[in-house]
C-alpha cells in the first residue's frame, strides 16, 4: 500500500516539473515583432510654384492686306504659304492711268518752274511787281505737290509686305477690280509667336513681366515649349474676372501656328532648396496630411504641410527635413512606435525632373 502512494506522489511531482518547463519556453519574453516596410530618404530639389491655365497661340503681327488705290489686279507676285521679307512686292494694280497723270503733272511742274524763272527776271528788271513773283512761287509749289502726290499713288499700285512673315490665304485673282476696302491676302509673322491665356484675378499679385512660362500644344503631343511673359493686362476682364497674360516664345521651326490650343504653366516662384519626398509617403488626415518618419528604427507619425506637387513627388514645407527617412511602402500596417524592418528603396528622379 505504501508503495502505491509513493508512485502516485512521484507522478504528481513529475507533472509539476513538466508545467514549469512549459512556462519557461524560449521566446516567451521577447519584444514586439518588426513590421516590414519600404523606406526612402527626403531630399532637396528645386520646385516651381506655378499657375496652370489654357490658352492659344497668336501671331505677333497679322494683317489682311488691302490696296491703297482702286484698280484692277494685273499681277500676283506671291504664292500661298510663301515666306517673304519686309518690302517684298506682292500684288500689282493696273497703273496705266496713274502713269499718264504723273506725266501730265510733271509737265505742269516744268511750266510752273519756267514761269517762276521769267517772273524773277521781270522783277529784277523792275517790269513786274513783287506780288507777281509771290504768285509764281505759289503756283510752282502747287505743281510740285501735285506731282509728288501722284507719284506716291503710282508707287502704291504695288502692294508690298509691311513686315517679314508668311503668306496666308489668297483672297483675289488676276482681273479682279478692287477698292481700298477689299482684302487681298493674309500675312502673319512666324517667329516669335505669342501665347495668350487668362488667369483668375486672385493671382493678380503673383503676375509680372519676365516670368517663365512652359506650355504644351494639343496638336504636338509629347513636346514642351517655353517662353517669357511680356504683357499682363492691367484690367480685369468681366464677367469672368480674369486677367489676360501674353508670353513670347521662339518658333524658328514654324511648328507653332496661330489658333493652336495650349496648356500653360506659369512659374510665379522658384524654391531652389525645397524638401521633397515621394508622393506615396503621404497619407491623408482630417484637415491635412501626415507621413511616417523613421526615428531610431521606429515609426513616428508626423503632420506635414505640403507644397508643390509634380508627378510622383511632393514638396514638404513643414514636418520633414531633407535627409530624414520616411515610409513609402506598408503604410497600412503603421502605428506610433512600431519597430520597423526596413528595405531602402531609391525614389529620386532619374536624370533630373521636369518642373
Amino acid at each position: 500500500m505504501r508503495s502505491s502512494l509513493t508512485l502516485i506522489a512521484l507522478s504528481i511531482a513529475a507533472l509539476g516539473c513538466g508545467d514549469k518547463s512549459d512556462a519557461a519556453t524560449p521566446g516567451a519574453g521577447a519584444g514586439p515583432q518588426a513590421v516590414a516596410v519600404e523606406v526612402s530618404e527626403a531630399f532637396r530639389d528645386s520646385v516651381v510654384e506655378a499657375i496652370t491655365a489654357n490658352g492659344g497661340i497668336e501671331a505677333m503681327q497679322q494683317v489682311a492686306l488691302r490696296p491703297d488705290v482702286d484698280g484692277r489686279v494685273v499681277e500676283l507676285l506671291f504664292r500661298e504659304g510663301q515666306r517673304v521679307a519686309e518690302g517684298t512686292p506682292l500684288v500689282r494694280i493696273d497703273d496705266a492711268e496713274l502713269k499718264a497723270q504723273v506725266a501730265r503733272a510733271a509737265a505742269d511742274r516744268d511750266l510752273a518752274r519756267q514761269a517762276l524763272e521769267r517772273t524773277r527776271q521781270l522783277v529784277a528788271d523792275r517790269a513786274a511787281a513783287p506780288a507777281d513773283l509771290e504768285r509764281a512761287e505759289a503756283q510752282h509749289r502747287v505743281a510740285e505737290a501735285s506731282l509728288a502726290l501722284l507719284e506716291v499713288r503710282l508707287a502704291r499700285t504695288v502692294v508690298r509686305a509691311p513686315f517679314s512673315g508668311v503668306i496666308g490665304r489668297r483672297l483675289v485673282s488676276v482681273g479682279d477690280y478692287v477698292g481700298t476696302q477689299r482684302e487681298l491676302l493674309m500675312l502673319q509673322t512666324v517667329s516669335p509667336v505669342r501665347v495668350v491665356f487668362n488667369v483668375p484675378e486672385r493671382y493678380a499679385a503673383a503676375l509680372g513681366v519676365g516670368q517663365e512660362v512652359t506650355f504644351r500644344v494639343a496638336a504636338l503631343p509629347g513636346r514642351d515649349f517655353a517662353g517669357r511673359v511680356d504683357f499682363v493686362d492691367p484690367a480685369v476682364t468681366l464677367p469672368a474676372r480674369t486677367i489676360t497674360v501674353k508670353a513670347v516664345s521662339g518658333n524658328s521651326g514654324g511648328e507653332l501656328q496661330p489658333g493652336m490650343f495650349v496648356e500653360v504653366r506659369l512659374a510665379t516662384e522658384v524654391r531652389a532648396n525645397a524638401t521633397v519626398i515621394p508622393e506615396e509617403a503621404v497619407a491623408p488626415a482630417a484637415g491635412g496630411a501626415f507621413v511616417w518618419a523613421v526615428v531610431d528604427g521606429r515609426a513616428t507619425r508626423r503632420e506635414v504641410e505640403l507644397g508643390v506637387r509634380v508627378p510622383g513627388f511632393v514638396e514638404v514645407r513643414r514636418g520633414v527635413e531633407a535627409g530624414e527617412i520616411v515610409v513609402v511602402g506598408g503604410l497600412d500596417r503603421m502605428f506610433d512606435g512600431a519597430v520597423l524592418n526596413q528595405t531602402v528603396v531609391d525614389r529620386r528622379p532619374r536624370g533630373g525632373r521636369e518642373e
